[in-house]
């Protein structure tokens, strides 16, 4: 074979139009994207361990403080909440998955039923939020409420920073569902090229397992 006839089958090679321009392959960009994301959540997971140190060291100087703090907590809303956090890693699982064997149409059902519990748990948290507040169970010098402790206002402080932020994740990671649901539907996702779903689910993931933590720690304490 020549070198004209090599030149020319080299410039018809054919790179996917879903693979960013610096990237040979689909292949490449996806191991890219996945030690870029284990590199965010290991990021993530020192963010939030800071919180769980702080919460241990003030369990260790206020632990009368915290067994009757967490009866403020309703601890069936906390348990509903887990429900459905652990069913949406199931579906986003699956989502992964279909789009993995290019079955698109369930990948969009499974990725609807992950956002929808996503809105679940923000619904209940919104009313648990709500009870926090006509109660006047808040941090710093807005605490209202009655309790044998000065020290309440600080385990309220942790509550609404921890589960704050986690709930901040939860929203994001609701709009990232909306964004590959989109593509999804445009047909973008098969078996070739599944790289954001499984990035998000990468991230979703990590939302559900901060809730792990979250649930025991606040809620069953006593």
């Amino acid at each position: 074979m020549s070198t004209q006839q090599i030149a020319s089958q080299q410039s018809t090679t054919f790179i996917p139009h879903h693979v960013a321009h610096h990237f040979d392959t689909a292949e490449q960009e996806f191991d890219s994207a996945k030690l870029g994301m284990w590199a965010f959540l290991i990021q993530e997971v020192m963010f939030f361990s800071g919180l769980f140190v702080a919460y241990a060291i003030f369990k260790v100087l206020y632990p009368g403080m915290f067994l009757e703090a967490h009866k403020h907590l309703s601890w069936v809303m906390g348990t509903i909440n887990t429900i459905f956090l652990i069913s949406s890693s199931f579906t986003m699982a699956m989502a992964v998955r279909s789009a993995q064997v290019s079955e698109q149409k369930k990948m969009t059902v499974y990725l609807l039923l992950t956002f929808l519990f996503a809105g679940a748990f923000l619904v209940i948290k919104y009313f648990e939020y709500s009870a926090k507040f006509h109660h006047g169970l808040l941090p710093s010098h807005w605490f209202s409420a009655e309790g044998s402790f000065e020290t309440l206002p600080l385990f309220f402080g942790l509550y609404f920073v921890m589960t704050g932020l986690h709930g901040l994740h939860v929203i994001i990671g609701m709009g990232l569902i909306l964004w590959i649901m989109k593509r999804g539907i445009a047909g973008e996702f098969h078996a070739d090229y599944f790289t954001p779903v499984e990035m998000v689910g990468l991230y979703w993931h990590l939302v559900d397992l901060v809730w792990i933590f979250l649930f025991p720690l606040l809620y069953l304490i006593g």
